[in-house]
């Protein structure tokens, strides 16, 4: 699946060509055997992604469920029904949330297309999104080697990427359905650039009661309570809010869970969680809250 992705020197369309993608000028890109294409170019980029270890907790701690309600309300972000035991979207009062601009429900966009995720890690919740909609295909885009390799094997209608986003995506403009960004870095004036119209932009920002209870106890790296301020900042001009919904919900971590939850994010660049006493002394069970704002935006 070549079809929107550019050549990141020319800017040309990349066509494949054996175990290469190529672009009409002649600049050539393999495909890694482990099924990942590299578009990184010129001197080495100072973005470094996650670590192969990092990877390994994310993989597993997704694929214990925890976070399904998140792949869920994503998925929804792009017009397809959540997971049946996904719990609703609710605000701080427990009730139903969600904002739309003149108090409506905003479109759904078509059913199709090519749906971006940038920073995509595992490929879990682009590959969530693809599922459920048979027509639609995915791009995991990463800085990381270990991120795309994973990635490859996301989703059979996933492709992965290597390259840095912030250099500019190596995608046509107007070519895609939608874009996803979860936890990760945004690009708001490239994401504009690339959508089609009619084309969706979902963030997933993690809220200042994510993970709360272990933040304390374990000296994790805390949420910016500023964070949904400093976001809306950062895409005004480009992007209109046209949703904002609230999922939070508790989990039931085992310490294996806790392990990797902190293995698997900023917190595991401060250290090596896996024989943290102060992990060894909870109880088999620990009660913690997962809580973010999922926002669709569409280009101003």
């Amino acid at each position: 699946m070549a079809a929107p992705l550019a050549c990141p020197v020319c800017g040309d369309e990349l066509r494949p060509r054996e175990r290469a993608l190529r672009c009409g000028t002649g600049h050539s890109f393999d495909i890694a055997r482990q099924g990942y294409v590299g578009l990184l170019t010129g001197a080495s980029t100072k973005m470094t992604g996650d670590t192969a270890a990092m990877l390994d907790a994310r993989a597993a701690f997704q694929g214990t469920g925890h976070f399904a309600p998140i792949a869920a309300a994503a998925t929804h972000a792009f017009g397809a029904a959540p997971a049946d035991d996904a719990p609703a979207p609710t605000d701080d009062t427990g009730r139903d949330r969600a904002e739309h601009r003149g108090g409506t429900a905003p479109e759904r966009p078509p059913h199709g297309g090519v749906i971006l995720e940038v920073g995509a890690g595992t490929g879990y919740y682009l590959a969530q999104v693809i599922e459920a909609d048979p027509l639609m295909r995915g791009i995991a885009l990463d800085v990381a080697k270990p991120a795309a390799r994973r990635s490859a094997r996301a989703h059979p209608r996933v492709a992965s990427v290597l390259a840095d986003a912030w250099r500019g995506l190596p995608i046509r403009d107007n070519t895609l359905a939608g874009v996803l960004s979860v936890f990760a870095p945004r690009n708001p004036t490239e994401v504009a650039r690339v959508l089609a119209p009619g084309g969706r932009f979902v963030v997933v920002t993690p809220t200042a009661r994510h993970l709360s209870e272990l933040v304390g106890p374990l000296d994790m790296v805390r949420v910016d309570p500023d964070k949904d301020r400093r976001l809306a900042d950062s895409l005004s001009g480009a992007f209109t809010r046209i949703a904002h919904t609230l999922v939070e919900f508790p989990m039931k971590l085992t310490r294996a869970d806790v392990t990797n939850v902190i293995a698997m994010g900023p917190s595991a660049f401060h250290g090596t969680p896996s024989d943290d006493p102060r992990i060894a002394s909870l109880p088999d069970i620990t009660e913690v809250t997962a809580s973010v704002t999922v926002s669709s935006y569409i280009p101003t």
